[in-house]
């Protein structure tokens, strides 16, 4: 009785119809399109977006040149050159992160002792000429810069969490 079922259901492609039964359902259904550029949808409180550097309240930048994120970047998309300064301490001279390489994992931030290198939330960028997807010392600062409310305020929101 039940090698017979099975051949009436594989004959009358039960699972076909199934499908289309679904497909049916839906089409007429009301559809929930976003229209980007006007609506934007909510992004995840976790979402990692483009890279930044910050900078301290008086205007000096963070990075001390550990190459902890360098070390721990899986994907070697951090490249990062450093030297002493006048007053003993070292800073970088050389910043650079490759987008095409990177995977956007979080450990470089997790790593930084002075919380210097953070991913954003900024999921807008592109890249339109060879040569953008490498993000210079200079371009870091300045989306660390422009960024630097919200960069605060989700700081201190994770700091709640731990």
């Amino acid at each position: 009785m039940r090698r017979l079922f099975k051949l009436i259901k594989t004959f009358s492609l039960w699972e076909l119809l199934m499908g289309l039964m679904l497909t049916v359902k839906y089409f007429f259904k009301s559809k929930v399109t976003v229209q980007y550029p006007e609506e934007r949808t909510p992004n995840s409180p976790r979402f990692r977006g483009i890279h930044a550097l910050r900078r301290y309240p008086n205007g000096e930048e963070r990075c001390i040149a550990c190459k902890l994120c360098e070390a721990v970047c899986p994907a070697l998309a951090i490249t990062i050159e450093a030297e002493p300064r006048e007053d003993g301490t070292r800073r970088t001279t050389s910043y650079e992160i490759d987008l095409f390489k990177c995977v956007y994992c979080g450990l470089c931030e997790e790593s930084c002792p002075v919380d210097s290198i953070v991913l954003t939330r900024f999921d807008d960028y592109h890249i339109t000429q060879r040569g953008q997807n490498i993000l210079t010392k200079e371009k870091l600062l300045a989306i660390g810069d422009r960024y630097e409310e919200d960069l605060a305020k989700d700081r201190a929101e994770d700091a709640r969490y731990r």
